[in-house]
C-alpha cells in the first residue's frame, strides 16, 4: 500500500501577529492567513488529488480548511480531535516575554513545545501520545494511492515528524517550527513512511 500525506499548518491568526500562544484558545485568520489558505489550496488543487481532508477542530484550522474548499479543494472536512495543538494551560495568551519573565526556566528564544509541562495544561508526553495515535490512526485508514491532507498546527507536524524519523520531539521541536500553510509531505508505503518535503514554502510567494 502506498499513500501519501500532507500536513498544512493553519494560516496566520490574529495571535501569532501579536506573538501570543495559542494552544487550545481560538483566534481567527487576518487577511495575510486567509491569502496563505488560499495559496495553498491552489497549490494542492495544481499539484495533487485530494481525496480526504482531515482538519483540526479549532477556529484557525476550519477557517483554514474552509479557504481550502473556496478555492477548488473538494473532499469534505473531517474533523478530529486529535490533530489539536497542544494545550498550553496557564501560558494560552501570553507572549513569549511575558512568559519569560514569569518562568525563569523557559528562555524566551526556545521552544515552548519542547517544555515538559506545563500548569493548566497538558504535558508533552500526553500531547505526543494524542498525536502519534492520531498518526497510526490515519495511515492504517490510508488506502492504496490516497492523498489526505490534515489541517492542523505546528506541534501536530513536529510530533508526526518526530515519529517518523525518530526523533525526540523535544529535540526536534528546539530546532524547527512550521510556518503558516507550509507544507510537509510524507509518502507512505507499508509500514513506512518518509519525509518527501518538510515546510515547503514556495506556494506562498507566487
Amino acid at each position: 500500500m502506498t499513500g501519501r500525506v500532507l500536513l498544512v499548518r493553519h494560516g496566520e491568526t490574529t495571535w501569532n501577529r501579536a506573538g501570543r500562544i495559542q494552544g487550545w484558545a481560538d483566534a481567527t485568520l487576518t487577511e495575510a492567513g486567509r491569502e496563505q489558505a488560499r495559496a495553498i489550496g491552489s497549490h494542492l488543487v495544481d499539484s495533487h488529488s485530494v481525496n480526504r481532508l482531515v482538519v483540526s477542530d479549532l477556529t484557525r484550522t476550519l477557517e483554514t480548511a474552509d479557504a481550502l474548499r473556496a478555492v477548488g479543494v473538494e473532499a469534505d472536512p473531517e474533523r478530529a480531535r486529535a490533530w489539536r495543538e497542544r494545550d498550553f494551560g496557564e501560558l494560552q495568551g501570553l507572549t513569549r516575554t511575558a512568559i519569560a519573565s514569569r518562568h525563569p526556566e523557559y528562555h524566551r528564544g526556545g521552544s515552548l513545545l519542547a517544555v515538559r509541562s506545563v500548569d493548566g495544561g497538558k504535558s508533552l508526553s500526553a500531547f505526543e501520545t494524542r498525536v502519534r495515535e492520531g498518526w497510526e490512526r490515519l495511515v492504517s485508514d490510508l488506502g492504496a494511492g490516497e492523498t489526505v491532507a490534515v489541517v492542523t498546527h505546528g506541534g501536530p507536524i513536529r510530533a508526526v515528524l518526530s515519529a517518523v524519523t525518530g526523533r525526540e520531539l523535544a529535540s526536534l521541536a528546539s530546532e524547527f517550527s512550521p510556518s503558516n500553510c507550509g507544507l510537509t509531505e510524507i509518502s507512505v508505503e507499508g509500514s513506512g513512511a518518509e519525509v518527501v518535503l518538510q515546510d515547503g514554502t514556495d506556494h506562498l510567494s507566487m
